[in-house]
Formats: structure tokens, sequence, C-alpha cells
């Protein structure tokens, strides 16, 4: 039996103008008996429609700041770095991909704020100026140390997935889930509130975490995460 493709969103350097990869992303849907595959970076939707058609699910992975522009809001001068390509990018695959072709995702940290954009919901520009907490959101290296607990909602395919209702996770990262988009569900969220997995339950799979399960493949449940995400395809 062929293995599914995945096509992964590249991440992208200001400074160097250039793609790169994280390599967890590509080891843990390698391990979970996928066959990874790096996007080119465009928004022609020439080339996005006709990639589109050559993978059978799409992981939106970690990166700069989403626009705010895409939830109605002006950049505020906490918020990070931007990438517009990647964003045009993401909501052309998103939209045809995901919603009209019904292909399977996961996302991981800008993958989560990004798929709540998507459906209609908004971001925290800065976590740290718009919801104070004791919870460390964006913790120092080594990152597959976890950072804080996450309380799993009983009954979601998280809650199934996991078998527990309390989960140690690392956490990198400045933004998050203000407004939940109304057609994703919460699985799971931090001490403080910040919403931390959803899914979208109208949908085949589509399922993103705010922690980061590419750093952490030793652990049993990111391994969970990788392979729930890929069986999903078959």
């Amino acid at each position: 039996m062929e293995r599914p493709i995945i096509g992964v969103i590249p991440l992208w350097d200001e400074e160097k103008d250039s793609i790169w990869m994280l390599p967890g992303y590509m080891q843990g849907l390698e391990e979970a008996s996928a066959v990874p595959m790096i996007l080119h970076l465009t928004d022609s939707e020439t080339v996005l429609k006709q990639t589109i058609s050559l993978f059978d699910g799409f992981l939106f992975t970690g990166g700069q700041d989403v626009n705010p522009k895409l939830y109605g809001q002006d950049k505020n001068e906490h918020c990070g770095e931007i990438c517009d390509m990647r964003d045009k990018m993401e909501t052309y695959i998103f939209r045809e991909a995901v919603l009209n072709q019904n292909k399977p995702s996961l996302g991981i940290c800008r993958g989560i704020q990004f798929l709540n954009v998507m459906l209609g919901g908004s971001l925290h520009q800065d976590i740290p100026t718009e919801l104070p907490s004791t919870i460390i959101h964006s913790q120092n290296s080594p990152y597959d140390v976890p950072a804080h607990d996450v309380k799993i909602i009983p009954g979601t395919p998280l809650h199934k997935l996991a078998g527990k209702e309390h989960l140690e996770v690392n956490s990198s990262h400045h933004q998050g889930i203000n407004r939940i988009a109304k057609e994703l569900e919460i699985m799971a969220v931090a001490g403080d509130g910040l919403v931390e997995a959803v899914y979208m339950p109208t949908h085949p799979h589509v399922w993103a975490v705010q922690w980061h399960p590419e750093y952490s493949l030793k652990d049993e449940m990111s391994k969970k995460i990788f392979s729930n995400f890929v069986k999903s395809i078959e």
C-alpha cells in the first residue's frame, strides 16, 4: 500500500530571503508512514491548484504571525513579523483543499491560529500584553521539555486519542486564539484558559494544536498526533 503524500507548508526566513524547514515536521510524518514534501512558497493560484491535486493532506506549520487584517484588526506594536505571501498561499490551500475538497489537515502553533482565523475567529496579537498569565507560553530552549499542563476536554477526539484528561506540553508562541470560530470545537485549554487544541466536527479530519509535537517526537502523545493525522487519510 502506498503511503499518503503530505504537503508541508514551508517556513520563511525574511533575513535570508529563503524558505526552510524544521526536520521534526518531516520526521514525525515519515515515522507515521507518510511521505512528507515541502511546498514551494507562492501565491500563484495556477501553481497552487495543481499543487493541491498532488497531495492527500496538508500540514500547516509554525512561523510568522498571521496578518491581523485577516481577522479585521490593525497590526499593533506587539504583533510580530508577518509574511503576506504565506498568508495568501495558506488561504488558498485551506479554502480549496481542506474546505472544498475535504482533504485532511493538521495545524501546529501558527497552524491552529491560522485555522481559527480562516473560519472566522480572532487572535490575541500578543499574549503577554493582552492575556497576562503565570503560564509559560513562550519557553526557552530546550523545546522538547514540557512547559505547562493542558486540560483535555472529555469526549473530544483528543481525549479519546490520549486516554486522559491532562497533558504536559511544550510551548513556544506569543499569539493565540481569542474568539473561537463557530465551526471549531475546543479539545484542550491551558490553565489560564488559552485554547490549546481544536478540531472541526463537520470535516473528516481538521485538527490543530498550539504546542509543538515536532520538537518532542520521543513522546508517545506526539507520535499519536502525527499518526492519527496520517491514518485519517487511509
